[in-house]
């Protein structure tokens, strides 16, 4: 036990440890190149509103351009001079973004731009994400022996295994439920200024790994976000995918074990519909033709007497044959003598 507990321990602090490298590596290749991007931005719009009146409609195609890539790379071009020295590489984002890369979620909001940040970006991931399966996987063990630890107590209190089965699961999923989804989209709300939906719709698609990149947290121009705010988010996002890996597998196990139950009823539904169409051809055979070991056996009362009966008829059936058989090689035998039926 103190071993396992040593081993998650240990597990846990290289992987808060590799995030941090890697989000310390990150904000040193990327912060320089941000700032120049941002300088660039700002004398673009500079001269925009100095000659907006003498613009070309080339020109006008050219500043429209250059927007779209500044915004793509993260610069955004509005409000003064003193919103240009915020950093989208400082600690707290370097951080969550080393976060959305190993759990793969990659918004794309927030991305390398030069070519030392994109290269170690595929070695950070490369390790990372491996790194990372690990870790989620130690963390769902630690929940399922919660759950197993719920189920335990249950037991001994004298709950039947296939209620404890359905509380533990259902405790599983209304804890993940709120914990993960529920309170940390009154968070968001509060936070971002989104609607409860909308921050129910973040959490999933976060959670999940989908991450369209719609949503996203701490880009809300404006919003003053306290220090380290990411960094909270992006420890919410481990722990939860956690969870919801643990809720995909025993979703999959429930279909699985769903479709061998329907699969299971279908062939036993055509085994008896099979049985019926044989039993329904037997009752229209004469009971001479029914062969013996296919009767029914003896039963009380009448049904013996009627088995007698039927094993009755079949014998006179076949005395009959014999004798029919027997007179037909007679006539066959007095016809090669050429003697008359009579002296036969």
């Amino acid at each position: 036990m103190c071993s396992g507990r040593l081993q998650t321990a240990l597990l846990g602090a290289g992987y808060f440890v590799y995030l941090l490298v890697g989000a310390a590596v990150f904000q040193a290749l990327e912060r320089t190149a941000e700032k120049q991007e941002k300088r660039a931005a700002a004398q673009m719009k500079e001269a925009f509103l100095q000659n907006f009146t003498q613009l070309t409609v080339a020109e006008m195609e050219q500043f429209m351009q250059n927007l779209i890539e500044a915004i793509q790379n993260g610069v955004y071009p509005v409000g003064n001079e003193s919103q240009y020295e915020e950093s989208n590489w400082d600690f707290s984002n370097s951080f969550f973004f080393a976060g959305t890369v190993v759990s793969t979620i990659g918004y794309g909001t927030l991305h390398p731009k030069t070519a030392g940040g994109q290269i170690f970006c595929v070695f950070f991931a490369l390790f990372g994400i491996p790194l990372n399966i690990v870790f989620l996987h130690r963390v769902g063990k630690m929940l399922s022996l919660l759950c197993k630890k719920l189920g335990k107590f249950l037991y001994e209190k004298g709950m039947r295994k296939k209620k404890i089965k359905f509380l533990t699961l259902l405790f599983f999923l209304a804890t993940g439920i709120l914990v993960f989804l529920c309170l940390p989209s009154v968070f968001f709300q509060i936070t971002e200024g989104w609607s409860y939906s909308e921050g129910i719709y973040f959490a999933f698609i976060t959670l999940s790994t989908i991450g369209f990149g719609d949503y996203v947290v701490g880009k809300q121009s404006g919003r003053k976000y306290f220090s380290y705010y990411r960094v909270l988010v992006a420890i919410w996002i481990l722990f939860g995918l956690a969870w919801i890996a643990l809720l995909f597998n025993l979703l999959t196990t429930v279909l699985e074990d769903t479709e061998k139950i329907i699969v299971k009823d279908l062939q036993q539904i055509g085994k008896v519909s099979k049985d019926n169409v044989g039993s329904q051809q037997r009752r229209c055979w004469p009971v001479q033709f029914i062969p013996e070991e296919e009767l029914p056996p003896p039963r009380a009362g009448l049904d013996a007497q009627k088995t007698e009966s039927l094993t009755a008829d079949s014998e006179n059936t076949k005395n009959d044959k014999e004798v029919f058989s027997n007179s037909r090689t007679i006539a066959i035998t007095c016809r090669e003598s050429n003697s008359s039926l009579e002296n036969c």
